[in-house]
């Protein structure tokens, strides 16, 4: 019996011993495991944590961006004679913008995908369609003056300026061209939507340099990344004049032109007044030459009233 018990104990130094070795755990009871529940817990060791960056909103994607590709269809944009066309230049840097803010997670919506026509008011319709989007609008400038090049950015609300800020910001970094600057300005697809809207003029086709650069398409390509980054960092924009080091973008002073009188405009404005002003005329000439039979008539008549007399 002794031999037995001995024997017993043996085993269970040996089975103590290889959990000390190799790290097995000891056997569990019941008093232990409410030693250990009525044990004192440590106090929780405080981490440190760090502010999370604020993430571009275009990260999420349930922002919506409407791009809409001006002119297009027998809108062929620019002025007369003009070798690029503008619309063709427009819908390609749309296109390629659709695909790089889609990669940002956005939902795109295009005023038009193809060489079409869309009137002015359905352009406006599609971007008020969607309350919580934002507009980009992509043109390429135009003038009879050769010489005329740069880039410059358009917005008409106080709620676009970041956006227009942002985007010019970017676009006019990357390109070689002049930095004509943000211009506030009453555009009817800018004065009309109800959402952030900003007009894009990516250059002018009317200069040779410039024309080359957008005939371009690893040029047209850079413009399109360009818009897309300040799309996705509009949210960044400050009025802090220098890019500090948490990447804010700053707000850009802008011109406001809401008073402009475009030239075009004027000119249309200078024949219909012309034009109402040759119609007065001929009424004019109408009444005199109405009249003047009746003077006619009344000096017979006194005349042949004096014979009477």
């Amino acid at each position: 019996m002794r031999r037995y018990s001995f024997s017993i104990n043996l085993l269970l130094a040996a089975f103590f011993l290889d959990s000390t070795l190799y790290g097995l755990p000891a056997p569990n009871t019941l008093n232990d495991r409410e030693h250990r529940a009525s044990a004192p817990t440590a106090a929780p060791r405080t981490q440190t944590t760090t502010r999370p960056a604020v993430g571009p909103e275009g990260s999420r994607p349930s922002t919506t961006v409407v791009i809409d590709a001006g002119h297009g269809g027998v809108d062929r944009g620019g002025i007369p004679r003009q070798r690029v066309p503008e619309s063709m230049m427009n819908l390609d840097v749309a296109q390629r913008l659709k695909v790089i803010l889609q990669s940002y997670g956005y939902h795109v919506v295009m005023t038009r995908d193809s060489d079409v026509f869309i009137p002015l008011g359905t352009r406006v319709a599609i971007a008020n369609s969607y309350p919580n989007a934002i507009f980009v609008c992509i043109h390429f400038n135009a003038t009879p003056r050769s010489s005329a090049s740069g880039i410059e950015t358009y917005f008409y609300s106080t709620q676009s300026l970041p956006l227009a800020s942002a985007i010019h910001y970017y676009v006019a970094g990357g390109a070689p061209s002049a930095n004509r600057g943000v211009r506030r300005r009453g555009f009817y697809v800018l004065r009309n939507t109800r959402i952030p809207a900003v007009l894009v003029e990516c250059g002018f086709l009317t200069n040779p340099t410039e024309a080359q650069y957008a005939q371009n398409s690893a040029y047209r390509q850079k413009l399109a990344d360009e818009i897309g980054r300040g799309v996705r960092e509009r949210t960044m924009v400050s009025s802090s004049r220098y890019v500090n080091d948490g990447g804010t973008v700053p707000l850009q002073p802008f011109i406001d032109q809401t008073h402009y009188r475009d030239p075009d405009l004027s000119r249309k404005r200078k024949r219909k007044s012309s034009k109402s002003s040759s119609s007065k005329r001929k009424k004019s000439t109408d009444s005199d030459s109405d009249s003047t039979p009746s003077k006619k008539r009344k000096k017979k008549k006194s005349s042949s009233g004096s014979t009477e007399e």
